[in-house]
């Protein structure tokens, strides 16, 4: 299968946007993952990002816990809140991590549950215009990757975006510690466990590590994703995958758990979630599916991963 690298310029700049169409289109038909680059969002925000989410994740646990909130919410997700590998209806672990996570918190949203305050840790300086920065440069790309999308099925160019105007999002930073911090996974248990993701598409900004990325190819076999400093790994969701009637690949994957070889292995993830507008009714495009709400169908798969 493997995970294929598309460089976005020539879509930018005009000058192929139909050959990245197609290299889009094949890559989630086969993997439903590819790596972009050429995607304008500068190294310096993202690593600033990061190493900000850094400062609040090395603090004591008593100074994060007024942050705590349970899956859905603004602020610190502790350890055992989420067990994301129950998300296809089976028992699992809880996940070896914790999140910082922020999202669409505009005062005129039309779902209190997706449009929040966004909170943000006093201790850490410098964090809110860094984040405002990251999330307006997300919305851009994905929607710039839901026009490639459209394009590359034939179709109207706003054929997602239109459904877009005042989507959802969430922005996920997600700290996974050290084996020596941890200790040994537990039985099945993973830094984040087997699932799809439930949206449009994920936009994805990793470090490279031994209990990193795996990707579920068509015939059940694990394998690393690839990695690229200057690369966003990009998948989609099941959403998406409903609304082209499954053209295109919601695919498992998982984070694998701290590696014995590799025990002060610490990574930060920033996952960037694009959600439709929340009272956007989907239909598949070859009406395989039956319509959805994208609100009601995303609240539905996040209380399943949520714990208690």
């Amino acid at each position: 299968m493997g995970v294929p690298l598309v460089d976005l310029s020539g879509w930018f700049d005009g000058t192929r946007r139909a050959e990245v169409a197609a290299r889009v289109d094949a890559a989630l038909r086969e993997s439903g993952f590819l790596l972009i680059t050429g995607h304008g969002v500068p190294d310096e925000l993202r690593e600033r990002v990061r190493g900000l989410t850094r400062e609040f994740f090395a603090l004591p646990t008593t100074a994060k816990q007024p942050y705590a909130v349970r899956t859905g919410g603004r602020g610190w997700m502790p350890p055992d809140e989420q067990a994301t590998g129950r998300a296809g209806g089976a028992m699992a672990p809880p996940d070896l991590k914790e999140t910082l996570a922020f999202g669409s918190d505009d005062p005129a949203g039309d779902d209190p549950f997706f449009f929040r305050p966004n909170v943000f840790p006093a201790e850490v300086a410098g964090l809110q215009p860094a984040v405002a920065e990251y999330v307006r440069r997300m919305r851009a790309l994905a929607d710039e990757l839901l026009t490639i999308f459209a394009v590359a099925l034939g179709e109207t160019e706003d054929l997602f975006t239109r459904h877009t105007t005042r989507s959802s999002y969430t922005l996920n930073v997600n700290h996974y510690p050290p084996l020596r911090q941890v200790g040994p996974a537990g039985p099945g248990q993973f830094r984040i466990g087997e699932h799809t993701d439930f949206g449009t598409v994920t936009i994805l900004d990793r470090q490279h590590g031994v209990g990193g990325l795996q990707v579920r190819t068509l015939d059940g076999v694990w394998e690393n994703a690839p990695f690229d400093p200057a690369a966003f790994t990009v998948n989609i969701g099941d959403l998406m995958a409903r609304w082209v009637s499954d053209r295109w690949r919601s695919t498992p994957h998982r984070v694998l758990p701290p590696d014995a070889s590799a025990p002060d292995e610490d990574l930060v993830s920033l996952i960037f979630f694009y959600n439709t507008d929340s009272d956007a009714r989907i239909v598949s495009l070859d009406g395989r599916y039956p319509q959805v709400v994208g609100g009601e169908y995303l609240k539905a798969k996040l209380e399943a991963i949520s714990i208690g």
